[in-house]
């Protein structure tokens, strides 16, 4: 093909006349664009380094620091208090008529105060957050601790931080006392054991906190003082990276497209605009012009997670897999009906513009060309067990054609899958978000690369979604860049009125480049045997999507209640009339106020949550309800401050389980701890409101996304507060499990909420409001 050819920088051939060269002019041009490019985010990239490497202070702060203490020399005063006499002694002789000498020596003496005032402020601000009592004080009630704390922390922040300025001042995730997290640890089972049963598990905690639990403790503060957070390299190594199992389903996660409104129902002029965004969005990245995270528009949160988005693959082994990440790649990786192609996004050192690009996936769609041999279902292999596919990939795809095609894949800058099927939510047929839900969480099994950091897909009627790898990073970081393309797309680039992207273009483009595989027989069994596993477990995937539009977060705030503590008591309501009995639950709290932090379990089910749902159950008093309701909340809300701030129970059982198997000594207790299956796993999906103007558009609102369920006989389930006046819920479980059905939970979790609401304010809960009586969000389905 003429499109291959391009990508050549020259050919030769061998004649009787000596050798013939034949130079693509075209093809160097780009080598050296894209040099260019590249020393350029390197420059860029070394700028940043020194801004970041100076934080809180400023280059310029320098001078300042220069030209104060030249000016002393002036008023014959010594603020050096004799330093920079004694910096003479160690200075090669100067020429004076150069520069005076007395110069060198008070430049090097500030540059020196400079550094060291540096270092002071860091260490500084580096204590202050570590105070984390703020976070335990009542919303609206801040003592006079907290703000000093709060002026200080504003005093030593610096101004205009890039994305990690603030890394250097993190402080590091403290290990808690094995004691402490042995007692959390029992009174979090306590409300699911009977008194025999957790008598035993009581003694088995105490046997290991006098005995094996301090050994182990040991070697976990040793990693924590050398190691810049002592969970997180274990966490992704342990917990992702070497699951043997399929990651499709069981570890990716998927996000959705507009709920109400599809900005254009032209496939190309979809992908052209958002994956333009997309790119925009690196390109701030590798800037750090994203602005860091922070709470309460204080407390800075870790960015490392940002660094792995883009360029990054999971690379398959037989005993673990890795994770890699390459420099800026200048092209994607698209899958079209069974083809794989490779499409530039550059063109004369400049980025291609939304037309452009909507123009090169057109003429993906157009192809006519069939898929190689083995090709069609060759994704199968990124979403069956992991050791088939790492062999498979050592066997079939180390060298050859095969490797150059693999490596345009893993190499890309993201993964984007052009579906022939239309997907989104219709008002009168639920069930279509359902199984939009379903396609973007597995697809056809092989229809996505499911190894990539995160796959775009593109429906045939313009709707789009991702699938996410998890390894790399968590939900959030994903959801930042998703929520900045959703907005793009809309508000700033827009569409012309025929649905088509804005703009020209460029008649000289090449076209996208198919790859080229060779697939022997033996590899095709391969695939087919990785695609009946992934199908099994695609056919027993059961999802339920739904918008809960009769109130939202802003009713929940009215009643004096954490709207995150009124879903999780919702959920344990709904569970209970569910199943009839109470589990294991697990909620995704964040620990990103330390260096490198990803996460920590929050243990919503309680004794507190369970005495309040028996209460309403066993039709107890209104007002007792209440006051039960109130202190669950209350303890929920203790809960997810102490993960946050790093007193959680389950990442520091981990970590010794850890130290345990390194030292090949068993322990009873972490044994079953570490076995305990969660049937109700839940996350809350932020919602980055500074994007989204929902008040003036209110139909812009995206419906969140959601992840498969952790156990075989529970539920996975994913929320997230859309404005004040919505919420929206992903329910996934399994079918082969008779005792869960996503439809069935979805409707306890509708009444659990309408019940919730009555109870603690009457006066606020309103009839029940169909779909149909909001036809104003109902468009452009």
């Amino acid at each position: 093909m003429a499109e291959a050819h391009q990508a050549v920088a020259f050919q030769f051939t061998v004649s009787p006349d000596g050798i013939d060269l034949h130079l693509s002019h075209q093809a160097l041009t780009e080598i050296y664009l894209s040099g260019v490019r590249s020393w350029k985010k390197r420059v860029i990239g070394l700028k940043n380094s020194v801004v970041t490497g100076v934080y809180p202070a400023s280059l310029s702060s320098w001078l300042f620091v220069v030209i104060a203490i030249l000016a002393t020399m002036y008023t014959r005063s010594d603020p050096s208090m004799g330093l920079i006499a004694k910096i003479q002694e160690h200075l090669p002789p100067v020429d004076e008529c150069a520069v005076p000498d007395a110069w060198c020596r008070a430049v090097l003496f500030s540059t020196m105060l400079w550094l060291l005032l540096i270092f002071t402020m860091r260490m500084c601000l580096k204590q202050l957050l570590s105070y984390h009592r703020w976070m335990f004080e009542k919303h609206g009630k801040m003592s006079n601790t907290t703000k000093v704390w709060v002026a200080l922390v504003r005093i030593f922040s610096g101004r205009k931080p890039l994305l990690y300025s603030y890394q250097g001042s993190l402080p590091n995730l403290p290990v808690p006392l094995i004691k402490d997290t042995v007692n959390r640890h029992l009174e979090s089972v306590r409300p699911l054991m009977d008194d025999t049963e957790y008598e035993r598990m009581t003694s088995l905690s105490e046997d290991f906190e006098s005995g094996l639990g301090k050994r182990l403790q040991w070697y976990l503060k040793l990693k924590a003082l050398w190691a810049t957070n002592y969970v997180s390299d274990w966490w992704e190594e342990y917990v992702y990276l070497r699951g043997r199992s399929p990651i499709m389903v069981n570890s990716n996660y998927y996000g959705m497209d507009f709920m109400y409104v599809t900005p254009t129902p032209i496939q190309a002029a979809r992908a052209g605009n958002s994956i333009h965004a997309y790119f925009l969005y690196r390109r701030k990245l590798n800037k750090e012009e994203l602005k860091p995270w922070m709470l309460r528009s204080a407390v800075p949160c870790c960015s490392y997670q940002f660094e792995r988005m883009f360029d990054t693959c999971r690379i398959p082994g037989t005993l673990t897999d890795t994770v890699q990440h390459w420099q800026d790649s200048d092209y994607i990786a698209v899958y079209h009906r069974g083809r794989y192609f490779r499409l530039r996004m550059y063109h004369a050192g400049r980025l291609l513009s939304p037309r452009e690009i909507e123009s090169q996936i057109q003429k993906i769609l157009d192809d006519p060309s069939p898929p190689s041999k083995g090709e069609a279902k060759l994704g199968a292999l990124t979403a069956g067990d992991r050791i088939p596919w790492a062999k498979a990939r050592a066997k079939y795809f180390s060298s050859g054609v095969n490797k150059r095609s693999l490596d345009f894949i893993e190499k890309a800058a993201f993964f984007v899958t052009l579906d022939d099927d239309e997907q989104g939510g219709v008002a009168d047929d639920p069930t279509r978000i359902d199984s939009y839900a379903k396609s973007l969480l597995h697809g056809k099994c092989y229809d996505r690369w499911f190894d990539k950091s995160f796959s775009v897909v593109y429906f045939k009627n313009g709707k789009m979604g991702l699938n996410g790898e998890h390894s790399w990073a968590d939900a959030p970081v994903l959801s930042h860049a998703w929520q900045y393309v959703l907005t793009t797309d809309c508000f700033q680039l827009g569409y012309n009125a025929e649905g088509h992207c804005k703009g020209e273009v460029d008649s000289s483009l090449p076209g996208p480049q198919k790859l080229n595989w060779e697939i022997p027989p033996e590899c095709e069994e391969q695939i087919s045997g990785s695609l009946a596993v992934a199908q099994a477990l695609a056919d027993d995937v059961d999802v339920h999507v739904f918008s809960f539009e009769e109130f939202g977060k802003g009713k929940i705030k009215k009643c004096r209640v954490s709207p995150d503590a009124f879903i999780q008591l919702t959920l344990q309501l709904a569970h209970y009339r569910n199943q009839g009995r109470f589990c294991l639950t697990y909620e995704a709290s964040m620990t990103r106020l330390f260096k490198e932090g990803r996460t920590e379990t929050v243990r919503s089910c309680t004794n507190e949550s369970c005495a309040f749902v028996r209460a309403l159950e066993g039709g107890e008093d209104a007002d007792v309800c209440r006051r039960l309701f109130h202190e669950a909340s209350e303890k929920h809300q203790q809960l997810y401050r102490m993960a946050m701030t790093g007193a959680g129970i389950d990442r520091h059982l981990f970590c010794l389980y850890v130290v345990s198997k390194y030292l090949q000594v068993e322990s009873p207790f972490l044994k079953e701890v570490l076995s305990e299956p969660w049937r109700l796993s839940t996350s809350q999906t932020p919602l980055q409101v500074e994007m989204f103007d929902l008040v003036n558009h209110p139909e812009y609102v995206s419906c969140g996304g959601g992840f498969g369920p952790v156990a075989d006989d529970g539920y996975g389930v994913s929320y997230c507060a859309l404005g004040e006046k919505m919420l929206s819920f992903h329910i996934t479980c399994k079918h082969s499990c008779p005792n869960t059905d996503a439809n069935t939970f979805g409707g306890e979790i509708r009444k659990a909420l309408r019940d919730l609401l009555q109870l603690l304010s009457p006066e606020q809960a309103e009839p029940r409001k169909a779909a149909a009586q909001r036809p104003e969000l109902k468009k452009d389905l």
